[in-house]
């Protein structure tokens, strides 16, 4: 999250480094036939170095002939249905290495699910095959689980063995469910802090953790780690330069993954993740850029940013790329508690107004057509609330929902990046959720680096009209670095916005309670995260009531 524009600015040392024959042949083919359909096959095999006879063509290496431990980046669970689990690893001995030390041969990896975390109750086992095509990631769906269950899981390759993980299933989709606590994090730029915030979420008790986006960001990585003050050398300079390729992407959640609070936190909870903008670039909109190359251009970057995304993270078979695409909302449910309508708020929209950052509302924002999710995200997700029979709809999502006026004077400004840009589309989806009837909703929020709780209005133009939900953000986890308990807007941002009921700019995570008589949200933070060891405030803790929305302190 930045106040970039769309206006030809190139930051400086970015250098695209696409085969000149891609390019080329991106600038021939055209924009969106250059990734699909005709043109996939041979494009898309320069763009993301597939072999053109798929995963069969690589032959096999014998994991027992591994030297080196392969589970340097750990493990991962994530979208837990009510009889499904998925399970991620990634095979990389050597992890700060383009093909991680490893060949390109497909590797067979055995794995086990059990109910003990000592793997004495082996409920599943079974095997998966690490494909080079793929990074030698690993994701597996075990099905045919009980719902509602904790179960503990690891893989094996040769004579090593991965760390444990500990998942769990989803309650039965029509059960009565009585308690859901989950986690929320975002925006977590590895250079600008240590990752406290997820050593502390590793020990909490809760049942899923939801990431809103900014998993990582494509800007260089010195060798020192930037904020976190290596000894100088102590990172390769390959992750010295923005990410544009396959293999910078890749490389870059290798980096990621390499920190043991990150993986530690993994370990412990399944995620449910979605992106924002820098897993591909900063505050693209679309298929428009944030630089000036050329559109076809960037959905070559936008398919490699697709492709690792969707390798390194813990994401079922629906989610897997095609060219420049990638389907990543979806729906799931905690029983008759919850239902969780995951957005991604990035791939469809229309390009911000008056060139992106903090601008002046007008006909160019106003206008009906445009949109934030696209069209047809936008009626699967009313549809989706018309169908609904949960107690709490909630909404995870990227950027800020509530409107935000940065001034007390009038005319103010508003951020063109997040859905005061787009204004039609909110009003939409508000009266999407009027028409269906949803009294209990939740939405879900990372990208500016601070906590906000607002009071969610049906006319954010009149202070007194109807609060009709609540909407959570969540700071980062290290993006903006120490931050601080009261920004210096806090002031003007508290009086401009009389719905925004809880303001803070330090670091950290929220969890969020959902019971059936009413929802807790503990905003949960850090002293700072430029040094390491920093303890955990709960900052503030709110409420709302079922079937009463709006925020209360607890």
């Amino acid at each position: 999250m930045t106040t970039a524009n769309h206006q030809g600015r190139t930051r400086p040392g970015t250098t695209p480094s696409h085969a000149p024959e891609l390019r080329a042949a991106a600038r021939h083919l055209g924009r969106r036939r250059f990734l699909t359909v005709t043109g996939a096959a041979a494009a898309l095999a320069f763009s993301v170095n597939l072999p053109s006879a798929g995963t069969a063509s690589a032959a096999e290496l014998d994991a027992a002939r591994l030297t080196d431990d392969p589970f340097t980046l750990g493990v991962a669970s994530g979208d837990p249905q009510p009889e499904s689990v998925l399970l991620w690893t990634r095979l990389a001995p050597v992890p700060f290495q383009a093909d991680g030390g490893l060949p390109a041969e497909r590797i067979d990896v055995s794995w086990e699910l059990a109910l003990d975390e000592r793997f004495r109750r082996v409920v599943r086992r079974g095997r998966a095959t690490a494909h080079p095509e793929f990074h030698h990631t690993v994701h597996v769906e075990v099905d045919h689980l009980a719902p509602g269950h904790v179960y503990h899981y690891r893989f094996r390759a040769g004579r090593y063995v991965s760390p444990a993980g500990r998942t769990r299933t989803a309650p039965a989709r029509r059960s009565r469910v009585h308690d859901l606590t989950f986690g929320l994090v975002s925006c977590q730029r590895y250079d600008q802090g240590y990752y406290t915030a997820y050593k502390h979420l590793a020990q909490e008790d809760v049942d899923v953790v939801f990431h809103l986006g900014d998993y990582l960001y494509e800007y260089a990585v010195n060798s020192s780690g930037g904020s976190r003050a290596y000894p100088a050398g102590t990172l390769p300079d390959l992750f010295d330069r923005e990410t544009v390729t396959l293999e910078d992407y890749r490389l870059r959640y290798a980096l990621y993954k390499s920190d043991p609070d990150l993986r530690a936190a993994h370990a412990a909870h399944p995620f449910v993740v979605t992106w924002d903008d820098h897993e591909t670039e900063n505050n693209y909109a679309g298929e428009t850029p944030e630089n000036s190359v050329p559109p076809e251009e960037f959905l070559i970057r936008r398919a490699a940013a697709y492709r690792a995304y969707w390798e390194n993270m813990p994401l079922r078979r629906p989610q897997l790329p095609d060219g420049p695409d990638l389907k990543l909302y979806r729906r799931l449910h905690w029983g008759r508690l919850a239902q969780f309508d995951v957005l991604d708020t990035r791939q469809y929209r229309s390009d911000q107004a008056y060139g992106d950052g903090w601008q002046f509302p007008g006909p160019a924002s106003e206008d009906p057509s445009r949109t934030l999710t696209g069209d047809a995200q936008e009626r699967w997700l009313i549809n989706g609330w018309h169908r609904s029979d949960a107690l709490w709809n909630v909404v995870p999502q990227q950027v800020t929902f509530s409107r935000r006026f940065n001034s007390t004077s009038t005319p103010s400004k508003v951020s063109m990046d997040s859905w005061d840009g787009y204004p039609a589309s909110r009003e939409r989806v508000l009266a999407g959720a009027q028409a269906a009837g949803i009294e209990n909703l939740m939405v879900l929020t990372g990208d500016v680096h601070v906590s906000y709780g607002f009071d969610i209005k049906r006319d954010f133009d009149d202070p007194d009209s109807r609060t009709v939900g609540t909407e959570i953000v969540t700071t980062s986890v290290t993006s903006g670095r120490d931050g601080s308990e009261k920004p210096s807007n806090w002031d003007t941002l508290t009086t401009a916005n009389p719905h925004l009921r809880f303001f803070n700019g330090l670091r950290g995570y929220t969890t969020v309670s959902l019971g059936r008589e009413a929802a807790r949200a503990d905003f949960r933070t850090v002293s700072h995260v430029t040094t390491e060891g920093a303890p955990l405030t709960t900052a503030a803790s709110f409420v709302t009531e079922a079937g009463d929305p709006g925020l209360k302190p607890a």
